[in-house]
């Protein structure tokens, strides 16, 4: 049995299961402290890597895609510190981080574990009931049904609307994206026989946050649905369809304003960022 313990958490390995244990320290994301432990069996694992930094590095496990709800609702965009597969280690538990990945790696090499798709998920994913909460909404999944519930930051168009609430039988497919730039982050579920797709802020089937990096747990939901959803129901997403691009930009130039007036940003960051939405106006 191989085992890396470390403030970041504990990763076990005994030949056919890996077993993550995130750490108790308040500095461990809340993602990885709501999912809790995970068991993931030897054929889910595609690659397993340290990878050392100059404080140390840290150990980094890829699973096999299909193999994992979280993995593939998240699509890689889940980075440090809210990846449950990856482990920081600091510089004095280098050694032992490589010898485990080493271990794991061998193991893997062993056994000719193969690394395509996979048919069906070989994880279960988050637990439900489960919700969570993130910059204009709330939303629940109790395995049967989803419903979404606006927060005093949702537009006018959501508080006019109301809670949404469909049955999982309706979801086409589920997308997740953390929160980048200028841009939103959102958890979005495709509804069967939907209209075209909307901007973040008025897509009634869409919780959308513009602070919080990786949106809180919202992750989580959007891998209990999609481990719930028929392989055959996940349909390609449609094609991006464009905004209005004026509107959405001087919409941003209000929220900036707004910000700015209650002191969230400085002379100096609000200017900075009313050019760069100017330019991005006169670009288009």
């Amino acid at each position: 049995m191989a085992e890396i313990a470390v403030a970041d958490g504990s990763w076990t390995f005994n030949g056919e299961f890996l077993r993550i244990v995130p750490g108790s320290d308040k500095g461990v994301h809340e993602l990885r402290r709501t999912l809790g432990e995970v068991v993931v069996p030897l054929e889910a694992i595609a690659s397993m890597a340290f990878e050392p930094s100059r404080k140390g590095g840290h150990v980094r496990m890829r699973l096999r895609k299909g193999a994992d709800p979280l993995s593939d609702a998240v699509a890689g965009l889940l980075g440090p510190p809210a990846d449950p597969y990856r482990l920081s280690v600091p510089k004095s538990r280098a050694g032992a981080a490589e010898y485990f990945a080493d271990e794991v790696r061998d193991t893997l090499l062993v056994y000719q574990t193969p690394t395509a798709a996979c048919d069906d998920y070989l994880l279960a994913g988050p637990s439900v009931p489960i919700s969570a909460t993130a910059g204009d909404g709330t939303a629940l999944f109790d395995g049967e049904r989803v419903r979404l519930e606006w927060t005093g930051f949702a537009s006018t168009e959501k508080e006019k609307a109301g809670p949404q609430e469909f049955p999982l039988s309706d979801v086409a497919g589920v997308e997740w994206k953390p929160q980048s730039g200028m841009g939103y982050g959102t958890l979005r579920f495709r509804v069967k026989g939907e209209g075209p797709a909307q901007p973040p802020q008025k897509d009634l089937h869409c919780v959308s946050w513009g602070i919080q990096r990786f949106g809180g747990t919202t992750a989580l939901v959007a891998a209990a649905v999609l481990a719930r959803l028929p392989r055959e129901a996940e349909l390609p997403p449609p094609p991006p369809v464009s905004d209005d691009v004026h509107d959405a930009v001087l919409r941003r130039l209000g929220e900036l304003g707004e910000l700015h007036r209650s002191g969230v940003l400085t002379d100096e960051e609000f200017a900075a960022a009313k050019q760069a939405m100017i330019r991005r106006l006169q670009e288009t």
